[in-house]
């Protein structure tokens, strides 16, 4: 899945109705199955983009273009429901911390991230997934019987359940130890391959930034208007 930004604009309204720009993007593309490292310092705004991105967060003015196979689909003129009906289909989101649902097994949490489609749950694919991050003996295992790294990897085969064409992650190896980040990237590097997805990343860890194809500055994109 292409992506391309055409004059994205999201301004934060405080309570005393002053405004701060957030983000301000006049042009950005991803092409189909590129891995992108997105960078930039603290407050730049990245995680907002991501959420625009994944149409969580309405965009302020703008385009955001997803093309694939043949079609293009403007997320910023759908709405709320449709949205979510297209993060569900085409988008897997990884986030800093795993967002696990605590009564439910490692297998259940991926299963549930197949509810949103409409589709049949594939048990299959999602046991893959399991044993493709090292957990397939733990499947039943609840969050609170997992470490913290391997419930990030639970956290990462979810956001691969529905095969998506692009996966959006969110300093994904932020909270883990330098073991745990390094397998944790490996994986997410390996399985967007896999299912040929595109894949953009924040991280402020340059060692990470470099094992992708590129690396785009947000101050930079933000700057240029």
């Amino acid at each position: 899945m292409a992506i391309e930004i055409k004059n994205l604009q999201k301004t934060y309204v405080a309570p005393d109705g002053s405004k701060t720009p957030i983000v301000n993007i006049r042009h950005f593309a991803l092409a189909d199955g590129e891995q992108v490292a997105l960078i930039g310092s603290s407050g730049s705004g990245k995680t907002t983009l991501l959420n625009m991105i994944a149409g969580i967060v309405p965009a302020d003015a703008g385009e955001i273009l997803f093309s694939c196979d043949g079609q293009t689909t403007d997320i910023v003129s759908l709405p709320e429901a449709l949205r979510d009906v297209f993060r569900g289909r085409n988008i897997g989101y990884i986030f800093q911390t795993h967002h696990l649902l605590p009564g439910f097994t490692a297998l259940e949490n991926v299963l549930l991230g197949m509810s949103f489609t409409g589709r049949r749950h594939d048990v299959a694919w999602a046991r893959h997934l399991l044993e493709a991050v090292g957990l397939g003996e733990r499947l039943d295992y609840r969050p609170a019987k997992l470490s913290v790294g391997q419930q990030q990897r639970v956290a990462v085969a979810r956001a691969l359940a529905n095969r998506p064409k692009l996966v959006l992650a969110d300093e994904p190896t932020g909270a883990l130890d330098v073991k745990n980040a390094q397998q944790v990237l490996e994986l997410i590097l390996r399985l967007t391959s896999e299912v040929n997805a595109s894949l953009l990343m924040v991280t402020h860890d340059p060692a990470v930034a470099q094992r992708l194809a590129r690396t785009v500055r947000l101050d930079e994109l933000n700057s240029k208007q």
